[in-house]
C-alpha cells in the first residue's frame, strides 16, 4: 500500500514566483559567465581595452615613440663615429727627410697643406721620441732622443696629388717603400711606435747601449776608474756584465749601464 500511494503521488509544481526567480537567476548567472569568461580571455591573452592596454603599455614600458624616432634620426646625423666612417680613410706613412731637419720638415708640411689646399687630407704628424736618462758628473740626467733620426710619420689620405705635395716639400727625399704608391703602415706598427713612446716617459732607458767583448770604463761604484771588457748583456735589466782584472786576476763585476761609458 505504501508502494501504490508513492506512485500515485505527484512531484509538486513550483510555484509562478518562483519559477520567475530561477528564471531570472538563470539568465543572471549567464551573463555573469559569459562575462567572466571574456573577462577571463582577455586576461589571458593580455587584451583589454584599447585605452586601458595603451596607457598599461606606456606605463611599463616609459617610451615616447616620437622622441625615440627623434633621437634615432639625431643620431645618424650628430654621430661623430658615423662621420669618421663615412668619410674617407687616412693612412700612416713615413716619410724620409735629412737627418736632423725632422721638425723642419713637420712644420713645412703643415705650412704647405694650409697654403695648398689638402689640410683636411693630412691627419697627424709625428716624429718618434724616446726619454732617456744618462749619468753626469754623478748625477742620472733625462733626455729626449730620436727613435728613427731621420724618418717622420704622416698620416695622410694618400692619393697621387697629396703624393707629389708631400715629396717635393723641401727636405724631403721620399716615402718609405718607394714607388708611387708607398705600402701604409700596419696599426700593430703603428701601435708599437707609441707604445714605445709613452713607455719610455714612465720608465727611461739608458742613453748607452752596449755590446759584447766592448771595452768600457767603470764611472761610478766602487770600481770607479776600472776598465773592463763586456762579458754579457742584459737589455732587459739594463745591466752588464764586466770581466775587471783586480789583484791580477779576471774578476766578473754586474753594473747598471749608467754605470760605465765607452772608451
Amino acid at each position: 500500500m505504501a508502494g501504490e500511494k508513492l506512485e500515485n503521488e505527484q512531484p509538486e509544481t513550483p510555484h509562478e514566483d518562483e519559477k520567475e526567480v530561477s528564471s531570472t537567476l538563470t539568465e543572471h548567472d549567464q551573463d555573469v559567465l559569459e562575462v567572466g569568461d571574456v573577462v577571463a580571455t582577455e586576461e589571458v591573452h593580455g587584451e583589454g581595452p584599447a585605452e586601458d592596454h595603451h596607457e598599461a603599455d606606456d606605463g611599463g614600458q616609459g617610451l615616447d615613440h616620437e622622441a625615440v624616432e627623434g633621437q634615432a634620426e639625431q643620431l645618424s646625423v650628430d654621430d661623430p663615429v658615423a662621420e669618421a666612417l663615412a668619410g674617407p680613410l687616412k693612412n700612416w706613412y713615413i716619410i724620409h727627410a735629412y737627418s736632423g731637419f725632422e721638425q723642419k720638415v713637420a712644420e713645412s708640411l703643415k705650412t704647405r697643406a694650409e697654403a695648398f689646399g689638402f689640410a683636411d687630407r693630412l691627419g697627424q704628424l709625428l716624429i718618434p721620441t724616446e726619454e732617456v736618462i744618462e749619468l753626469r758628473n754623478g748625477k742620472k740626467v733625462t733626455s729626449k732622443r730620436l727613435l728613427y733620426p731621420g724618418y717622420v710619420l704622416v698620416e695622410m689620405e694618400m692619393d697621387d696629388e697629396l703624393w707629389h705635395a708631400v715629396k717635393s716639400t723641401p727636405r724631403v727625399t721620399g716615402f718609405v717603400g718607394g714607388g708611387t704608391k708607398p705600402v701604409p703602415l700596419t696599426a700593430d706598427e703603428v701601435n708599437a711606435v707609441l707604445y714605445r713612446q709613452a713607455s719610455s716617459a714612465e720608465r727611461p732607458r739608458p742613453k748607452m747601449t752596449f755590446e759584447k767583448s766592448e771595452t768600457v770604463k767603470i764611472v761610478d761604484g766602487p770600481f770607479t776608474n776600472f776598465s773592463g771588457k763586456v762579458d754579457e748583456v742584459n737589455s732587459d735589466r739594463n745591466t752588464l756584465r764586466v770581466m775587471v782584472t783586480i789583484f791580477g786576476r779576471s774578476t766578473p763585476v754586474e753594473l747598471d749601464f749608467l754605470q760605465v761609458e765607452k772608451i
